[in-house]
């Protein structure tokens, strides 16, 4: 078989899997529902019921909002890793190991679905911004870079959810892995700027690969707390997180029921 023909029966594959992952949005709208509306009413309660941030200057929805947009890239991890449990414990992808198929084209086609997902959310949240005075001051072709950094974020974040899900292999045991994404939530700069943190927590916050995503968003957005040179860093910590978990997971994956 040429390169070219394992390519497409390759991509074949991973669209079939695909559309079977939106064929469970069709069944299960609530929690794609909740998805998107999990990271609107943090942003409502943070802009407002909580209100402002500690050493962040000018408005702070300017600051929140792309902390918010990272935020939600990192967040929602536990319906991806839920689901590829359950496959595991249904013997869903043993049937599907059993096929013909491109090894890995499972996994893929989740990521796929998931990152349809994310996007949708990202265009809730975005327009929810809008709506509460929320502004992009960069131009069109910054405004998609921002969003493509956050897009490649969350694409980093889903391989790492993958290949944990397949460690943990039962979905009781999701949530105390899922435990590990908060930490990369909350010690970042999405909320609150590391400058009014203590010295010791303002570098770990600074360090932490969503504070990179979220401050070269909000430099291309052209809003409070971004820092031009940022960009590079937000690119290449979702790479080798990739470079890491990618083949990590596929090769679990490969290995499982051996």
């Amino acid at each position: 078989m040429t390169a070219l023909a394992t390519t497409a029966h390759a991509l074949t594959d991973s669209w079939t899997m695909t559309r079977r992952e939106l064929a469970h949005w069709a069944r299960q709208p609530v929690q794609v529902a909740v998805g998107v509306a999990f990271p609107v009413m943090l942003l409502v309660m943070f802009g407002y019921l909580i209100g402002g941030g500690r050493a962040v200057t000018g408005d702070y929805i300017d600051y929140l909002l792309p902390g918010m947009l990272a935020l939600t890239m990192a967040f929602g991890l536990e319906g991806t890793m839920i689901a590829v449990t359950e496959d595991l414990n249904k013997g869903v992808i043993d049937r599907l190991r059993s096929m013909p198929m491109t090894n890995g084209a499972v996994l893929v086609g989740r990521s796929a679905a998931d990152m349809l997902q994310s996007a949708l959310a990202l265009t809730v949240l975005i327009g929810v911004g809008l709506a509460l005075g929320w502004r992009a001051h960069g131009g069109p072709v910054a405004f998609l870079g921002a969003v493509g950094l956050l897009l490649l974020f969350r694409f980093a974040m889903l391989w790492i959810g993958i290949h944990l899900a397949m460690v943990a292999g039962k979905p009781e045991l999701v949530q105390a892995v899922q435990i590990l994404v908060w930490p990369v939530g909350f010690l970042s700069n999405a909320i609150a700027a590391p400058e009014g943190m203590p010295g010791w927590l303002g570098t770990v916050v600074q360090w932490n690969p969503m504070s990179q995503t979220a401050t070269a968003v909000r430099d291309l957005f052209g809003n409070p707390g971004g820092e031009t040179g940022h960009v590079w860093a937000a690119v290449v910590w979702p790479l080798a997180l990739l470079a890491l978990f990618f083949p990590l997971a596929v090769r679990r994956f490969a290995r499982l029921s051996r």
